[in-house]
């Protein structure tokens, strides 16, 4: 569905849908998906909330994804920009996600806060079972845009790894899970950032095909763990020269299956 100015989309088929600006902003897409598909149920201790933390949110597909797939999940999104906030909020609202309303809380709050500040924004000391992450993935420099929205979106500023990972540091509970999906160009500044906050760090690349150079990395690690990293092997989500999800990525795709870690810790 379309109007003035936002559209209303449909994710996993149907069991959950997004109000996202149209035509200007950040759009939710595959990037989403495959970092909610990495959050897995397993991680919480039988009988008590599984509390997950999206940095971040944006209109909140991510968190939303995370909520379908698992039926006692209670998302927290953090986003900075009042007006994606206010889409997060229209989403929450809307009839179609009245089985997940309950469960999803909409922060507007600056990931970046340190101490009692942050905690006051929502983003509690040791609280999270699991931070899931999609920061901004964009040089600078890069090839700017005038939609503003899109901009603050898309452009990385220096450091922000190491401002976001120490946030997830903080938030999470010991043992916790930090997940993320990044460019490839980002690993070095990610593992920097996990230093002896996380170990276990777990490197996925995902390739648009086979042949082709990794476009996106996901990263998850384990805060406390002093496991050492692991490369993963590549998720390739399309056969051939046609444009359909393989199988397996389809199932990430529409919340029929998580990408969980080879290792606990």
């Amino acid at each position: 569905m379309t109007a003035d100015g936002f559209t209303v989309d449909a994710f996993h088929r149907g069991r959950f849908h997004l109000v996202q600006p149209k035509g200007r902003g950040h759009r939710a897409g595959m990037d989403a998906m495959l970092l909610a598909a990495m959050v897995d149920r397993k991680a919480a201790s039988d009988g008590q909330a599984f509390r997950v933390a999206d940095l971040g949110a944006g209109a909140g597909a991510a968190g939303f994804a995370v909520a379908s797939r698992i039926p006692d999940a209670e998302i927290s999104l953090f986003e900075l920009s009042p007006e994606m906030a206010d889409f997060a909020r229209r989403s929450v609202a809307l009839a179609e996600n009245a089985g997940i309303r309950p469960r999803i809380r909409v922060f507007e709050a600056d990931v970046t806060l340190t101490g009692a500040r942050r905690n006051d924004a929502g983003l509690t000391d040791d609280a999270f079972d699991h931070v899931i992450m999609n920061p901004p993935f964009n040089e600078a420099a890069d090839r700017k845009t005038p939609d503003r929205l899109k901009q603050v979106a898309h452009a990385m500023e220096e450091g922000l790894f190491e401002a976001w990972i120490r946030t997830a540091g903080a938030i999470l509970k010991p043992g916790g899970q930090l997940s993320l999906i990044a460019r490839p160009q980002s690993l070095s500044d990610i593992i920097a950032a996990c230093g002896r906050r996380f170990g276990g760090l777990e490197i996925t690349p995902v390739h648009a095909r086979a042949g082709e150079d990794a476009f996106r990395i996901l990263a998850s690690a384990i805060k406390g763990s002093r496991a050492r990293l692991a490369l993963r092997p590549p998720i390739i989500m399309h056969g051939g020269d046609g444009h359909a999800f393989l199988p397996a990525v389809d199932d990430l795709n529409n919340g029929r299956a998580s990408y969980s870690r080879r290792k606990n810790r």
